[in-house]
């Protein structure tokens, strides 16, 4: 998927994680704008990387759960998305993240 849309992982640290990519008219929905499930996939890299380098030797991670508001549109240019832990727990953890553009 990261290939595909044209992602990539810039930074990743203890719970935190920075993702990529450079939106163009073929992210884009009818309206012109960046289609929200591109917005996703990007959030969710973000978020998976930052969660995973939390992870111990034969743990593994899964999205259970996933929201999203969309607060403005992207239209072209770099996006980038900065993801951290909120909560690591036993069994499921939290991840915020932001997209700026």
């Amino acid at each position: 998927v990261c290939r595909l849309v044209g992602m990539q992982v810039d930074q990743v640290e203890a719970g935190k994680a920075v993702c990529s990519m450079v939106a163009e008219a073929r992210h884009h929905n009818p309206f012109g704008t960046v289609h929200g499930g591109v917005l996703c996939d990007l959030s969710d890299l973000a978020m998976g990387m930052a969660f995973m380098a939390t992870l111990n030797e034969g743990e593994a991670l899964a999205t259970v759960e996933l929201k999203i508001n969309y607060l403005r549109p992207a239209k072209t240019g770099r996006l980038v998305a900065k993801a951290h832990v909120v909560h690591r727990g036993k069994q499921t953890g939290l991840v915020e993240c932001a997209v700026e553009n």
